[in-house]
Parts: structure tokens; sequence; C-alpha cells
């Protein structure tokens, strides 16, 4: 529901713009407290050993929970394309970060919402395995490190190894007795920290949307709207509407009311529908414009920045000293260390603009590549002549990796872990490689280089103020933003120099004839005189 106030602006009206903000209103409520309090369920007042045992005590009253959530993209990492059919998840994942989750299950399960998922032997039917406290933990003190196979923190540790900083056991009796409505905060623990650190993966998501001003966020503005991610988001048995993988690109007709006749809320439309502007010329540009495209001007909106680049070729670069070298940016950013290579981060990003229809393909483990260009781990679909595509704005990722040249396809390389940092401590690529490729399943030639590689995400997130959207400008012109989308004629930036001449020619013709024609009516009026 992406809208509430702002949905005055559409053809609903006034009746549906004050159903809508009491909806929003109801579901803040929601938020604050729920219908039962926790804190006095016997069942909860006890202490737990391990997440597994809260998730036993939460399926006494929540029968049907888990079963539900061992349906969803949150609990199978997996996701399958309705129009193109290609499934991507969890045994082919591959990306710019670290790489695949095959073979780093210990760390990557830190954001999966379950226990116990270490290896590909991990049992998906297992119900008590189902981690209720990540998304529903109302103290804020639920933390899960990498590097124990998605289970909280059982016992106080040093963290990260070697750093003198320590992080406290989590009291789960606690959590278990202040269960809440996902707040930004739950849902944030994950999606605002992808790709390692804060800001990193998605660009138009980061830790500011926790408490945002209406300049960073219109609708999440905690002084304002103050929407949370299932505002919009909405959740049916644990399902939760909009992907980050099947995006609805296009949408027309009316907004509705959400729970009526909305199957998908999380799209501008829902609300505001694809007329919102009562202008004419500006309406005809959702025909092939996106709303995110003029209302998110910059993602990344703030000192936190965004990675735009992780190149792993330069892993194993020594210091002078010939010790592992740690270098931050200027910001306080990760910018450069031994067993990782190096990044590049920037702030208030523009984004680039393509064609995108809702279709995304992926490249995943096994797939063959042409090294002598940029591999796309990811690219959106969609062209000028697709009335299902528009105009996106979106994030461009790009990396360097390793793959094997004999069998030209990328390779999975063991970087999380425990026992990946003792493997790189030896800055073996050799080994990070075989480990990854023997957990994957796959050959490896034992000969291997480095390629360039992209991820293409569309952005959605971080949607200014109406004040802020982009000017008639900063499109319509020869440099503009979209001087480089094809197949659409703009007024400003496409042009024959011939037309023009022509054009010129007219107008001054034009002008001759209203100077000539105001000159005989000047004479004529004073010989009538």
């Amino acid at each position: 529901m992406c809208g509430a106030t702002l949905v005055l602006t559409t053809s609903l009206g006034l009746a549906v713009a004050k159903a809508v903000e009491s909806d929003a209103q109801n579901a803040a409520a929601a938020g604050r407290m729920s219908t039962a309090d926790h804190s006095k369920f016997p069942e909860l007042d006890r202490v737990f050993k391990t997440g597994p045992e809260v998730t036993q005590a939460c399926l006494i009253c929540h029968t049907e929970a888990a079963r539900q959530v061992q349906h969803t993209k949150h609990w199978t990492w997996q996701s399958k394309d309705p129009k193109t059919g290609q499934v991507r998840g969890k045994k082919n994942i591959i990306n710019n970060y670290c790489t695949a989750v095959v073979s780093n299950e210990k760390d990557c399960m830190a954001c999966h919402a379950g226990y116990g998922w270490k290896d590909q032997s991990f049992d998906f039917s297992v119900q008590k395995n189902v981690d209720c406290l990540i998304c529903h933990d109302g103290t804020g003190t639920y933390r899960k490190l990498p590097g124990y196979s998605g289970h909280p923190v059982y016992k106080r540790v040093e963290f990260p190894h070697g750093s003198g900083k320590f992080v406290e056991a989590v009291d789960l009796r606690k959590v278990a007795q202040s269960i809440q409505l996902p707040t930004r905060s739950n849902c944030g623990s994950c999606h605002f920290f992808g790709g390692g650190a804060n800001g990193a993966k998605h660009g138009d998501m980061d830790s500011s949307l926790q408490h945002p001003g209406r300049y960073l966020d219109v609708h999440m503005d905690e002084k304002g709207l103050n929407f949370s991610c299932t505002t919009c988001h909405a959740t049916k048995r644990h399902e939760i509407t909009g992907s980050r993988y099947n995006i609805e690109a296009a949408r027309t007709g009316e907004a509705a009311i959400r729970g009526k006749s909305d199957e998908n809320p999380a799209a501008c439309q829902a609300c505001h529908s694809n007329k919102p502007h009562h202008q004419a010329r500006l309406d005809q540009h959702t025909d092939h414009i996106a709303c995110q495209t003029c209302h998110i001007p910059e993602f990344a909106r703030n000192d936190i920045g965004t990675e735009l680049s992780w190149d792993w070729s330069k892993a194993t670069t020594m210091g002078p000293d010939g010790k592992r070298m740690v270098r931050k940016d200027s910001a306080g950013r990760r910018a450069f260390d031994s067993q990782k290579g190096e990044w590049k981060w920037e702030s208030y990003v523009i984004p680039e603009y393509r064609w995108f229809n809702g279709t995304s393909t992926y490249k995943v483990i096994g797939d063959k590549i042409d090294p002598s260009k940029p591999v796309q781990l990811s690219e959106v679909g969609g062209g000028p002549e697709d009335p299902e595509s528009r105009i996106w704005p979106t994030k461009v990722h790009r990396g360097k990796q390793p793959y094997d040249t004999v069998n030209m396809t990328l390779t999975v390389q063991h970087t999380g872990g425990e026992d990946s940092t003792a493997l790189w401590h030896n800055y073996d690529w050799q080994k990070a490689i075989g480990t990854g490729m023997k957990a994957a399943g796959l050959p490896y030639s034992g000969k291997f280089d480095f390629v360039e590689t992209e991820l293409t995400w569309p952005i959605t997130h971080m949607v200014a103020p109406k004040q802020d959207a982009l000017s008639c400008e900063q499109c319509h012109s020869k440099n503009g933003r979209l001087k480089d989308i094809e197949g659409i004629y703009m007024p400003a930036r496409d042009g024959s120099r011939w037309l023009d001449i022509i054009g010129w020619a007219l107008a001054l013709l034009t002008l001759i004839g209203v100077v000539v024609h105001g000159a005989i009516r000047v004479v004529n009026s004073r010989k009538a005189g």
C-alpha cells in the first residue's frame, strides 16, 4: 500500500484516501501492540537453550506457521520466474559478493529464516528449524552472526575474531516474550546488510531506513506516513508480496483499496493508479516510464552509500611487510582486504536506466560464459516494442571474479566460515576454488583467471517527495539521463538537423508574416484616418 494520504491525487477521490489512510494507521497501531501479550504465556516463561526450542513452543499455538513459512522464498531461497521458467535458488545462486552460497552456508545463513543450514544436507521439512524470532523479535537484541549456520549467539563470543569486541549471548526467553509484528528493523536486519556490509547490495535499502526523514523516503518518513515494510509488502500465510526477482514492471488501471481487489499492493499503482498526475502530458509518460524513474532521482542518498564494485582479483595482494593488509575509504567503508579484494563505494548515485518488463535472467553455477566481455550475472529483460516494458532505474554492481579457463564456467570458491579464514591465511586461490567446486559437484580444470561481471538490480525504494522528482530538462536534453535509451522519440534529445532548420525557417517566416501583416494594418489604418 504505497500511498496513504498521497492517494488524494488519484481518481478514487477523498473516500478512498480516508480508507487507505485508516488502513495505514491501523497497521501502525498493530505494529505497536499485538492482540496477545506473549510475556503472559507459560509456554514461553522458561529458559531456552536453542532457537529450535523456541520454535517448538511457538508451534503449540501457531500450529500452521512453520508449514506456511516453508513454502516461502524466505525459507527455500528459491524463486521461479513465471515468464521464463528459470529457477534461481540455493543450489545454483551466484553473485558478485561472496560469489556463491554453496560451500559458504555457515556464513550466508546468518540471513536465513531458519536454523542449522550448514551444507546441502539441510532438511527443509523440519518445522522446528524455522526461525520465528528473526522476523518477530521486539527487543532489538536478537542477532545472528556469520559462521553459525543461522543460529543466534548462545554464548558470549568475540566478533570479529581477534577484534577485542564481544557479542553477548541472546536471552531467548526475553525475546520470545517480546514478540511483535515485523518492523523495519526486523526486515532490515537482513535486507539492509546484504552483501556483507550496510548498504552494500541493493543501494536503495540500508540502515538509514530505520528512522528515515521525508527527504529520504516519503512513504517511510518517521514523522510523516511512517510506513513499515509490510505496509506495502502485505503478507498472507507468511508469503510476502513483492519480490526483487519477480517485479511487476508495468501495471495499468485504477488504484485499489488493499484487501478488496488488489493481489499485489507492492506496486506504486496499487495506491496511485497509473494516471496519478491529473495532467495529460505527465500521465502519458506512464506508458513508457516507470514511476521510480522520475521519483527516485538518486539512490543511496546518505553517507552510508552503496557498494558499486568488488574486485576479487586483488585478493592475496599483501602489505609491504608481507602480511595481510586492510584499508577503509575516507567514509570508513571497506575499501581493501588482502583476503577479499578491493571495493568501491559511492553515495547519491544516479541510476543507470534500462527497459524492463519484469523479467530478469541470471547466470547460475555451471553456465558457460564468454570471458571476452563482462558476464551478466543478472540482467533485466524488455525493450521498446514490448507493451509490458517501462524505462526503469537500476543499480549495476560490477565485479571481477575467477573462472575456469578450460571449462569456461565461473568457479565456486570457499570464502566463508572459520575454516575458510584458516584457508585464506595461506592466500591460496587454488585451495579456495578447489574446495568450493567440490562442494558444488562441478569439474575444475585447475586453471583459472579473472573475468568482469555485472549484476543489475531494479531500484524501487527511497522514493523522494514530489518536489524532488526529476525535472523535464534532466531527461529532455541531448546529454540527459535517458540519452542511451533506444527505441523511443524524446523531444529535445532526438531530432534531425534538417528538420530543425526547416522548423526554424517556418518559425521565422511566420514571424515575418506577422510583422508584415501588422505593418499593413497600421498603414491602412492611417490611410483610413
